[in-house]
């Protein structure tokens, strides 16, 4: 059964760096996965993991499969997309979950419209859906930078994140400007998480890593602490099982990874007791709304 669980790493390179990638993801991404969650914005982080196409598209047609230049170019999109969202929100009545929506839409169909200029649709898959298994030394470099960047970012913005995610007008009155910044360092460190995403994922799937971990966490605790703790030992269990599940099953390693965390994550809605203590009240509303209509 050891053998079984660890043959593949300890004999096969490819898997090795692949594990340490997404082992280094998990400890980066997870975290902003919660407070993803606590503020509402989940969608927000599957948008913006769509509008970096455009920019992986740019980088690729002008130098190839360099992963350091689409993962810039990927950046640039998203931060483009972030600030146009915030601008459209604050000179329209529209909310910024819908001028997200509007935005990453139109880039997602840019993105494919650029890569297909190359002439081929296979060229698509591997910036849509990832090539984990064929990452090199230089990208878990690159990873390893942005995850660096991510805690010490995180370190110094935690007290105020924390305030911003259960009482954000208490932030706003005290300090617009101070908000204003948070809300724009927050997104720039989602952008980038999803740049490194991108790597192992895909731009289609890389915010699977940091938002599955982290509403499964949700569905056990809601004490804070416990959620980054417990999000990221599930990011780093699914990582294990997805890599290890694909190479015996052979499939592809990044959608069977966040596939794996979606059982995770329904597994516990139905045994995790903030999970079941939903269900429940939810199925008592239903019986009560049935008996009241029929009286």
């Amino acid at each position: 059964m050891i053998d079984i669980i660890f043959d593949p790493f300890i004999s096969h390179g490819f898997m090795r760096r692949a594990i340490v990638s997404c082992f280094a993801l998990s400890f980066s991404s997870t975290p902003l996965g919660v407070f993803l969650i606590l503020r509402r914005m989940s969608l927000v982080g599957d948008g913006l993991s769509h509008a970096i196409l455009p920019g992986v598209a740019i980088g690729y047609l002008v130098y190839g499969m360099s992963r350091t230049a689409m993962g810039i170019c990927g950046f640039i999109a998203g931060l483009i997309v972030a600030v146009l969202s915030g601008f459209i929100s604050t000179i329209t009545p529209l909310k910024e979950d819908a001028c997200f929506a509007g935005l990453y839409l139109g880039s997602l169909a840019l993105g494919i419209i650029l890569v297909s200029l190359r002439g081929s649709s296979i060229d698509l898959l591997p910036l849509l859906f990832g090539s984990i298994l064929a990452i090199n030394v230089g990208a878990i470099y690159f990873i390893g930078i942005i995850a660096s960047i991510t805690f010490l970012t995180l370190a110094l913005l935690y007290r105020a994140l924390v305030v911003e995610s259960f009482d954000a007008m208490f932030l706003r009155v005290n300090s617009t400007r101070f908000s204003v910044l948070i809300q724009s360092l927050f997104l720039a460190l989602v952008v980038l998480n999803l740049v490194a995403g991108f790597q192992i994922l895909g731009t289609m799937m890389s915010v699977g890593m940091m938002i599955l971990p982290a509403v499964t966490a949700y569905c056990w605790t809601n004490w804070l602490p416990s959620m980054f703790i417990l999000a990221t030992t599930i990011g780093l269990f699914c990582s294990w099982c997805g890599l290890s599940w694909s190479f015996y099953a052979c499939i592809p390693a990044g959608p069977t990874i966040v596939l794996t965390a979606s059982i995770v994550f329904l597994i516990s809605v139905l045994l995790g007791p903030i999970g079941k203590k939903s269900l429940f009240i939810r199925k008592n509303m239903f019986i009560f709304s049935n008996k009241k209509n029929k009286k």
